[in-house]
């Protein structure tokens, strides 16, 4: 049957009622907006597994993250922008460089040559300072919380896609950790390689999270060395999962230990001071 006149006089208000919201909320951006800035993929000078370089300590980048003011960053270790010994891991105890230091970012690098800079950046947040800060007494966190954040420069955003090379993603962020046997997909830049770029995607597998599921030790077929810290890892599903802490070497051939990022971030959350802070997902596919 048709309606009478009181509904049809609801359903008037209702849909001037939407309509009014419409107006308010202004113009809705479509979904692809929200990654237009983004360099491509295949070009981008800046990324996961880009090289970084801070006071002259080279390691690698990990993940792209944003701000709620859309700033954009970079992660990498916090013992790469550390002031001690390659065997002081305690981040409650090794001093680190103050906040604001210059970063730069790199491509090309070897033993011979620091590579051709492609862009900058400034230490934004590092594990280790803020727990210093905070007093921190985890000896988990002390150990494994090893995350700092390179604000990019303005002028060099452009230049920059979340994208990890050969594997791509990240499809987002892993928060249940790994289970032992699990594969992981990385991307290891060391300048120790002289450049052999075949070399740089490794997978593996996992042993299975420990320490509170702060940490994991990780197998691949070619292992993380010095430089490579800093280096994110995937999971299975393409999700980002952690980042390359420490270098070991083991009977069957080298392992490395993989702090965990969702700890990491979460801490980072909390204690950086940045608001809105977030993991960026990648704008290829993931085809582990």
């Amino acid at each position: 049957h048709e309606p009478g006149p009181a509904p049809l006089r609801m359903l008037a208000v209702l849909l001037a009622a939407v309509l009014a919201l419409a107006v308010l909320a202004g113009p809705v951006r479509p979904a692809a907006a929200a990654t237009a800035r983004w360099a491509p993929a295949a070009s981008a000078a800046i990324h996961p597994g880009t090289m970084t370089y801070t006071r002259g300590a080279q390691c690698t980048a990990n993940f792209v993250f944003r701000d709620a003011a859309r700033r954009v960053y970079v992660g990498y270790a916090a013992h790469c922008a550390g002031r001690g010994e390659a065997t002081d891991t305690d981040g409650c105890r090794t001093r680190s460089y103050p906040l604001g230091t210059r970063v730069r970012f790199a491509r090309g690098g070897s033993l011979l040559t620091t590579g051709s800079t492609v862009g900058r950046g400034r230490l934004a947040y590092s594990s280790w300072r803020a727990m210093q800060r905070l007093h921190t007494r985890s000896a988990r966190a002390c150990a494994f919380n090893d995350l700092a954040l390179v604000r990019v420069d303005r002028g060099a955003v452009r230049r920059v896609n979340p994208s990890v090379p050969f594997w791509g993603g990240p499809t987002g962020l892993a928060r249940a950790g790994t289970s032992a046997g699990e594969r992981v997909f990385s991307f290891g830049n060391s300048s120790l390689r002289a450049g052999l770029s075949p070399l740089s995607p490794k997978t593996g597998a996992s042993l299975g999270d420990t320490d509170g599921g702060w940490t994991r030790s990780v197998y691949t077929a070619t292992p993380g060395i010095p430089g490579d810290s800093g280096s994110g890892f995937l999971d299975a599903r393409g999700r980002a999962v952690g980042v390359l802490s420490t270098v070991a070497v083991a009977p069957f051939g080298g392992s490395n230990g993989v702090g965990d990022l969702a700890h990491e971030l979460r801490f980072a959350q909390r204690h950086s001071g940045i608001r809105g802070l977030h993991l960026v997902r990648g704008t290829r596919p993931f085809t582990g």
